[in-house]
C-alpha cells in the first residue's frame, strides 16, 4: 500500500523535478469542498499507481510558489508533472473514470 506525500514550496525540487517517475501532484485547500471529494480519489491511486507514479499533495495557501509556477487557479488541482514538463493539468473536481483516462494516457 502506497501513501501520499504531503510536500510544500521548499520540496518541489527533490520530490517532483528530480523524481525518478512521473508525479502527480495534487493541490488542495481545508476550506474547499470538492477537495474533500477528490482526496479518496487521490489516495486510490497512489495504491494503485504506485509501480508507475508517484503521488504528492499540497496545501495550496502556504505555497504560494510552487501554485505560480504551476499555474493552479482553482482547487482542487492535479498536474501530471514529469521532471520540469507538465504533461496534463486539470482543475476543479473530476471522477475516476476521467482520473484513470488522463493518467493512462501519459503512462
Amino acid at each position: 500500500m502506497s501513501s501520499v506525500t504531503t510536500i510544500t514550496d521548499t520540496e518541489v525540487e527533490t520530490e517532483v523535478l528530480k523524481a525518478n517517475q512521473p508525479v502527480l501532484v495534487y493541490f488542495w485547500a481545508s476550506w474547499c469542498g470538492p477537495c474533500r471529494l477528490m482526496s479518496p480519489l487521490i489516495d486510490w491511486v497512489a495504491d494503485n499507481y504506485s509501480d508507475r507514479l508517484k503521488v504528492v499533495k499540497m496545501e495550496v495557501d502556504p505555497n504560494p510558489a510552487t501554485v505560480k509556477l504551476y499555474q493552479v487557479e482553482g482547487v482542487p488541482a492535479i498536474r501530471l508533472v514529469q521532471g520540469n514538463e507538465v504533461l496534463e493539468a486539470s482543475e476543479g473536481a473530476i471522477g475516476k473514470q476521467k482520473l484513470v483516462s488522463l493518467l493512462d494516457t501519459h503512462l
